[in-house]
């Protein structure tokens, strides 16, 4: 049975130049960074080139790059630096962050150690930024707001400049999850207001398990795990060598790739809307689908009906992956927390599936799917 890849917003498959880049930190180059002797030395050269690399990428200083496990590794560094270092003693956040982000403020409101405040959504789920200006002027103390970039789930794109404008004129913290946009648009840093940002690896062809996190230069903060003097003494435990020579090559080659692989990949997603448009009149689409969005990302509302609930589970059978919603929260059975509040509360009438893509799929997949879901419902 073919099986059709239409997930890749939970993960990608690895990019076989990363593979062949990763390959002698596999085997012959596994020296610990951390050694003195030419064998450790080797390796913490490749590291460092490889921080260069994601550094020139990004517009940013090498110093400001952290290599960790993930983009929820990062989130929790960035956010608990934020407390407990700069002071911060209020959060603005939004209902549709991923779960990284939600827990951890949530926590941390709950716990006392900052008030949390929840911007309002427009009513095509973007940020609305006249509420935000509203929160930060009525403030009072040091803040941190932590809005994502891109949202994983409907794909809504945040403006980065004028949340970090309005959090230049508050003096704000500004934290941005762009696990989703990192390897998929072009970043400036040195030009944007803005103090935290992730990454992680799989979500552009990279490897599991490596991210990084970038801190602005003169951001003092105490490590989040401790236990070793790596990364600067900044995040113990010893280096996910072939993971961040990975993650540098597979961020070079998306960046390389930039201008032809967003055009394609934008194609077969207003492909897909169309198709869908023209064979089920009855769908709609979750967020802003053709204006400010994910070019990877297609978030489709079916109707709720006895055939539309089992879709995914139908979908699966036929070998087609796509999800109903962030992959870290995939066994759960109800509507996500991102589509329960872009339609306030009211989605029990609606199946949500997201299809997300990479310039590995074709037309011809998405036509098989549509000829599918004509079976189905």
């Amino acid at each position: 049975m073919q099986r059709i890849y239409f997930d890749n917003a939970a993960t990608t498959a690895l990019d076989p130049e990363v593979l062949e880049a990763m390959m002698p930190f596999l085997t012959e180059k596994f020296g610990n960074p951390s050694s003195i002797y030419s064998y450790g030395r080797e390796t913490k050269l490749a590291i460092e080139n490889a921080r260069k690399t994601v550094a020139r990428i990004l517009n940013a200083n090498p110093g400001e790059i952290f290599f960790t496990s993930g983009g929820t590794e990062s989130t929790n560094t960035a956010i608990n630096a934020a407390i407990r270092d700069l002071g911060c003693k209020h959060i603005i956040s939004s209902p549709i962050e991923h779960h990284a982000t939600l827990h951890t403020v949530e926590y941390m409101a709950h716990a006392g150690h900052a008030k949390l405040s929840i911007v309002r959504l427009t009513k095509d789920g973007h940020i609305d930024l006249n509420h935000l200006e509203e929160l930060l002027a009525n403030s009072g103390v040091k803040t941190l707001v932590t809005l994502m970039h891109a949202n994983n789930e409907i794909g809504n794109l945040l403006d980065i400049n004028a949340v970090g404008e309005l959090c230049k004129k508050y003096d704000a913290i500004f934290y941005s999850d762009t696990v989703q946009t990192v390897g998929h648009y072009p970043f400036d840093l040195k030009k944007t207001y803005i103090h935290f940002i992730n990454g992680a690896g799989h979500k552009f062809h990279g490897p599991k398990g490596v991210g990084i996190l970038y801190v602005k230069e003169g951001i003092r903060i105490k490590p989040y795990i401790n236990g070793g003097a790596q990364e600067r003494n900044m995040r113990a435990g010893t280096e996910n060598l072939y993971g961040i020579i990975g993650f540098a090559k597979a961020l070079e080659i998306a960046t390389l790739r930039f201008q032809q692989d967003s055009s394609y990949i934008n194609e077969l997603k207003h492909y897909m809307a169309d198709r869908l448009r023209e064979d089920f009149p009855s769908v709609t689409f979750n967020g802003d689908t053709n204006g400010q969005s994910l070019y990877a990302v297609l978030n489709v509302a079916f109707p709720m009906s006895e055939k539309t609930d089992m879709l995914l589970f139908n979908l699966d059978i036929a070998g087609i992956c796509v999800s109903g919603g962030s992959a870290c929260t995939s066994g759960a059975n109800s509507v996500s927390h991102v589509i329960q509040a872009i339609h306030n509360g009211s989605s029990d009438e609606i199946v949500p599936i997201r299809f997300s893509f990479s310039r590995h799929n074709t037309k011809e997949e998405i036509d098989t799917v549509i000829e599918k879901l004509k079976e189905f419902i």
